[in-house]
C-alpha cells in the first residue's frame, strides 16, 4: 500500500475513533476521570500522531528539533496533559490531512517530469551475424548502425542510414504534428518512430544523446532556486525558533502576572500549533516545480526556479541572428564577379569553404556541386572575419568586408540584401557573392507578441548593415546592431544590461553564443539545432527552436512567481490574525488553529497546482 492510501486510512479510522470517543466522554458520559479520557481518545489520537511523535524524536536526537514535527509534538502532548484530548487529536488529525493533501499534489506535479523517462530507451537494437539483438544503448558506440521498428522510441541520436518514416517528436520538442524524414536527415533519441522500419547511424553517444540530456537539465532543475524560494527555507529556520519562543514567554509572563497559568499554557500551545509554516515551506516551492513541469511538456527546458523569476521581470530580449531568428539555411542568390568569370569565382570560393563548418560556407560548396580541381594549402579561419588559404603559393581571402579590409585590398560594395562573401587572390579583388537566409516559422510572431507584452527586442549580428537592416525591418526589430565579432557581442549585451530597467534574456544557438548566454539575467538556448556549448551555457532550452514559445514562457514565469506570492501573503496573513487572537488569550481555539493550519496548506497547495496548467 501507497504511503498516500495508508494516510487515508489513518485519517478514516482516526475520525471514526474520535466520533466514538466524543459520542461516549462528551454525550453517553459526562465529566468522566482524566485517566478514562484518555483510554477512549489516545487510540485515535496515536493512528494519527504516532509517526509524527516518532519523527520529531529523531530530529531531537540529531540536533534538529525545531521543525513542524516538533511543534505538532510538543503541542499536542501538552494538551493532552492538560485534558483536552479532542483538541490534541483534531490537530493531528488535521496535520495528516494536509500532509496527505501535499503529497497527492507533490505526486502530480512530478507525473509530468516521470513521464519523461519514457523517453530515453535503455536498449537498441543492432544487426549480428544477420540477426537482430538487443543491446544496451550506453555500449552503443558512434558510428555504430541501429534499427529501429514502427512503433519504437528512438535511443539514439543519429542520421537515417537506411529507409524512410514518420517520427513523432513530441517528446522532445512539443510539436505535435509528425515529420516525413529520409536518408541523411537526423533523427533524435525520444522520438517516436511511426510507420516504417529504419536504420540509424549514431552519432552522439547515449549520455549526450537528446533524451539524456534532457532528462538531466530537468532533474537538476529543482537546485537551481529561485530567490523567492530561497527566502522561504530561510525564513522557515529563523521563524521557527522565535515562535517557540514567543511560546514560551505567552506561558510564564502573563501566568505570573495574572495567574491561570492553565489558560496560558493552553494559549501557547495553540500559538506553537499555528506556528507551523507548513503551508509556505510547501507551496512555494510546489509552485515554481508545477511551472517546470508545465513548460517541459510544451518543449520548454528550464533548468531552475531562479529562471522562472527572471523572465517574470523580463524587460528586454537579445537575438542572436543567425540560426535564432534565421534558419541557417544559407543559399547562394546571387554572384557578381569583377575579373574571372561566374564559375571560376565560385569554383576558387568553394575550394576554400570546403575547409569550413559555417552554414554561409557550406551553401557555397552545396551551390557549386562540380568537380573542384583548385589545389589550396594552409587553410585557416579568421574568427569573425572569413577563410585564408594559399594557392599556388599566393593568398586567397574568403570572406567579409573586414577580412579584405584588413589587406589593403579595395573592393566593390554590394546594394543586395544578405551576407556578402568576398573573394581575392594575391591582393587582387574578383568578386563577390550573395548568400540569403530565411526567417524562421514562428518568429514574427514571437516577435510581436513578446512587444505586446511590453518586452523589447534586440538583435545582435556579425552581418553588414544592409543585411541586418533588411531582417530587422522584417521583424520589425527596431533596435539591431551589426557587424559584430563574437567578443563584440559580449560587449553589446553588458551595454543594454546597463541600460535595461528590467531583466535581459539573450537567445542563441550557435557555439560563439555561449559566452553571451552566461552573461545575460537568463540564456535561452535553442536547442534541437543548437552547439552543446549553447546548451550548456543556457538557462532556458527551447526544444523546437521556435521563438514564438518564448510568450508563452513568460506568462508560465509571471503565472508562477503571481501563485508564489499569493501563498506567502495568504499564509502569513491568516496566520498572523489565528496567531493573534492565541496571543491574547482566547480559549477553545485549538482546533481551530490545527484547522486553519491545515486548511491554509490545502488550499495553498491548490493555488500552487494551477501552474500545472498555465
Amino acid at each position: 500500500m501507497s504511503e498516500r492510501k495508508e494516510n487515508i486510512v489513518k485519517i478514516i479510522l482516526s475520525a471514526f475513533l474520535l466520533g466514538a470517543a466524543l459520542l461516549f466522554t462528551k454525550i453517553i458520559f459526562n465529566d468522566l476521570p482524566y485517566y478514562i479520557n484518555l483510554i477512549f481518545f489516545l487510540p485515535s489520537y496515536l493512528i494519527v500522531g504516532f509517526d509524527v511523535l516518532k519523527e520529531a524524536g529523531e530530529h531531537i536526537i540529531k540536533g534538529k528539533f525545531l521543525d513542524e514535527d516538533f511543534l505538532m509534538g510538543i503541542a499536542t502532548l501538552g494538551a493532552i496533559i492538560m485534558g483536552d484530548f479532542p483538541e490534541a487529536t483534531f490537530v493531528m488529525l488535521f496535520f495528516l490531512i494536509g500532509e496527505t493533501f501535499e503529497e497527492t499534489a507533490e505526486k502530480k506535479s512530478e507525473s509530468a517530469l516521470d513521464a519523461l523517462l519514457e523517453i530515453r530507451p535503455d536498449t537498441a537494437t543492432v544487426e549480428i551475424g544477420g540477426e537482430l539483438v538487443s543491446k544496451a544503448a550506453k555500449d552503443i558506440e558512434i558510428g555504430e548502425i541501429i534499427t529501429v521498428r514502427a512503433g519504437e522510441r528512438i535511443p539514439l541520436d543519429g542520421i537515417i542510414f537506411e529507409g524512410e518514416t514518420r517520427v513523432d517528436t513530441s517528446a522532445v520538442t512539443g510539436e505535435s504534428a509528425p515529420k516525413t524524414l529520409k536518408f541523411g536527415e537526423k533523427v533524435y533519441s525520444g522520438s517516436v518512430n511511426l510507420s516504417s522500419v529504419i536504420k540509424i547511424k549514431v552519432t552522439s553517444s547515449f549520455e549526450k544523446s537528446t533524451a539524456n540530456r534532457i532528462l538531466e537539465l530537468v532533474k537538476n532543475a529543482t537546485e537551481n532556486k529561485a530567490p523567492t524560494e530561497r527566502f522561504i527555507t530561510k525564513f522557515a529556520k529563523i521563524y521557527t525558533p522565535i515562535v517557540v519562543g514567543l511560546a514560551v514567554l505567552i506561558a510564564i509572563i502573563p501566568s505570573l502576572i495574572f495567574g491561570d497559568a492553565k489558560s496560558h499554557i493552553y494559549s501557547a500551545l495553540t500559538f506553537l500549533v499555528i506556528s507551523c509554516p507548513c503551508a509556505l515551506v510547501i507551496s512555494v516551492p510546489l509552485s515554481f516545480f508545477g511551472a517546470i513541469g508545465n513548460a517541459s511538456k510544451k518543449g520548454i527546458l528550464i533548468k531552475g526556479s531562479q529562471s522562472i523569476e527572471t523572465m517574470s521581470a523580463l524587460k528586454t530580449v537579445v537575438f542572436d541572428k543567425t540560426g535564432t531568428l534565421t534558419e541557417g539555411t544559407f543559399t547562394v542568390t546571387a554572384i557578381h564577379p569583377e575579373v574571372v568569370n561566374a564559375d571560376e569565382l565560385l569554383k576558387i570560393a568553394a575550394a576554400v569553404e570546403g575547409y569550413s563548418n559555417h552554414p554561409i560556407a557550406q551553401s557555397i560548396v552545396s551551390y557549386f556541386a562540380g568537380e573542384n580541381d583548385l589545389c589550396v594549402q594552409e587553410v585557416s579561419e579568421i574568427s569573425g572575419k572569413g577563410m585564408r588559404a594559399y594557392a599556388n603559393g599566393k593568398i586567397v581571402l574568403v570572406g567579409n568586408e573586414k577580412l579584405i579590409e584588413s589587406y589593403g585590398i579595395e573592393y566593390k560594395k554590394c546594394h543586395h540584401t544578405g551576407s556578402i562573401v568576398h573573394i581575392a587572390f594575391d591582393k587582387t579583388y574578383l568578386g563577390h557573392i550573395v548568400i540569403s537566409d530565411k526567417i524562421k516559422e514562428g518568429t514574427s510572431e514571437g516577435i510581436k507578441a513578446l512587444g505586446g507584452m511590453g518586452v523589447n527586442a534586440v538583435m545582435l549580428t556579425g552581418d553588414n548593415e544592409a543585411s541586418a537592416e533588411n531582417i530587422a525591418n522584417e521583424l520589425t526589430i527596431a533596435d539591431f546592431r551589426h557587424s559584430l565579432l563574437p567578443q563584440d557581442k559580449v560587449t553589446e549585451l553588458e551595454k543594454i544590461l546597463d541600460e535595461s530597467t528590467g531583466k535581459v534574456a539573450f537567445v542563441g544557438d550557435g557555439i560563439n553564443d555561449a559566452p553571451v548566454l552566461a552573461r545575460a539575467d537568463v540564456g535561452i538556448a535553442m536547442g534541437a539545432l543548437g552547439a552543446d556549448s549553447a546548451i550548456e551555457a543556457a538557462d532556458i532550452v527551447i526544444m523546437d527552436d521556435k521563438l514564438n514559445k518564448l510568450p508563452e514562457l513568460i506568462k508560465i514565469s509571471k503565472k508562477a512567481l503571481l501563485i508564489a506570492k499569493e501563498n506567502i501573503i495568504f499564509s502569513i496573513a491568516v496566520k498572523i490574525a489565528v496567531l493573534l487572537l492565541s496571543a491574547f488569550g482566547v480559549s477553545g481555539i485549538m482546533w481551530l488553529a490545527a484547522f486553519s493550519d491545515a486548511g491554509v496548506l490545502v488550499i495553498a497547495v491548490l493555488n500552487a497546482i494551477r501552474t500545472m496548467k498555465i
